[in-house]
């Protein structure tokens, strides 16, 4: 796997994308390794957010091998917090002053991992004083690597990756997601979905944010909006689709940061648009 060139942001030897593309791949293969082998489902913050013991397992090895590397960098992966928004918002404000802070989802999809639905993915992401830095999102299923470093533009497996040219709504194939607060955050997405979808030419809710994020860095979607996420769904997509020409912002416009949790994610050209769309709708962020 090459990852474009990953020179910059190194430690004395040791280059942090190397070891952001070396991790993500490691676990990837772990996983998908152990699918159809899963010992334990259990939920979480509602019946739909599922955890197993892969997930588990995958944050572990994960852990592992950061440190191993950078054992001074502080991590914040889903797997080590308690369930539910406040808790993720506490989590991140906890280590928001750290120098050095990787963000991780061991599994994005784990319901579509739990029942063989190939569209998963691991996703890391390093964080300098707050600004993400290196972004990594890989599919095992499909083995394919999306890598991005600050002002060093995105790749995949290597080759630079664009987003889409589609400059309206009713041109573009747009993602979203069904989330797992279903008292806040779904009412909201539902009423989201069906303002958009009239106004696009397709919707696709396939169910793993970060992949959905990595698709819009690779031009295959111009959009992607969804209500409630955390900071380690969206941290490497966003950069990807950043370094890629795109455009990710809270739903209100504002700059995207590590605390942004009602994300609209687009090729930039139609990012305004679906903005005043979802506010029309009242579907911008949970009240």
């Amino acid at each position: 796997m090459t990852d474009g060139g990953s020179n910059s942001f190194v430690v004395g030897s040791k280059s942090f994308t190397a070891v952001a593309i070396n991790t993500a791949s490691k676990a990837g293969e772990w996983i998908k390794s152990k699918l159809g082998d899963i010992n334990w489902v259990d939920t979480k913050f509602s019946a739909q957010d599922l955890v197993t013991e892969v997930d588990k397992g995958s944050e572990k090895l994960i852990r592992n091998l950061i440190l191993t590397h950078f054992p001074d960098h502080s991590i914040l992966g889903e797997e080590g917090v308690e369930p539910g928004p406040e808790a993720s918002k506490k989590a991140l404000q906890a280590m928001s002053d750290e120098e050095y802070l990787w963000i991780v989802d061991p599994i994005d999809g784990t319901t579509n991992f739990v029942h063989g639905f190939p569209f998963y993915s691991v996703s890391i992401a390093l964080a300098h004083k707050g600004e993400v830095i290196v972004g990594v999102v890989y599919d095992p299923s499909r083995d394919e690597l999306f890598v991005a470093e600050k002002g060093k533009g995105a790749y995949r497996h290597g080759k630079k990756t664009e987003v889409s040219a589609e400059d309206t709504l009713l041109r573009s194939l747009i993602a979203t997601g069904f989330p797992a607060d279903r008292d806040g955050a779904l009412p909201v997405n539902l009423k989201g979905m069906q303002a958009i979808a009239p106004k696009v030419r397709n919707l696709r809710i396939a169910g793993s944010a970060a992949l959905h994020m990595a698709y819009v860095a690779a031009g295959r979607l111009s959009g992607f909006w969804e209500i409630g996420l955390n900071p380690w769904d969206i941290a490497a997509g966003a950069l990807l689709i950043q370094e890629s020409g795109g455009r990710v912002s809270d739903s209100d416009g504002s700059p995207y940061h590590l605390g942004v949790r009602n994300v609209i994610a687009t090729n930039g050209h139609i990012h305004d648009e679906l903005i005043q769309e979802l506010t029309n709708a009242g579907a911008s962020r949970i009240e």
